[in-house]
């Protein structure tokens, strides 16, 4: 049984940061798709996965590591809305 939901340990993994991230945009999203388009909240999901990687990974920040983690933000990003589409959407009747 878990005792802690959410802890540093877990927010240094893959599936933490997606979890976070998604958690993050889908509480504060309804107060900015009032007054932004949805191309916006695409780069703000981008933004928030940007800055917990940058919190909660490596402290190295060389111009190969911060390349990295600008990568793997890409990849927590696209994870994140595709986690989103999949769970609100599941037989993508768009």
């Amino acid at each position: 049984m878990f005792d802690d939901f959410m802890t540093p340990e877990t927010l240094t993994t893959f599936i933490g940061l997606v979890a976070a991230t998604s958690l993050i945009v889908q509480f504060t999203k309804p107060f900015l798709k009032k007054k932004l388009p949805d191309v916006f909240i695409r780069i703000y999901v981008f933004v928030v996965a940007l800055i917990l990687t940058f919190i909660f990974g490596d402290k190295d920040f060389s111009v190969q590591a911060i390349a990295l983690k600008i990568i793997n933000a890409m990849i927590i990003t696209t994870s994140a809305m595709g986690g989103y589409e999949a769970l609100s959407d599941p037989l993508s009747k768009k």
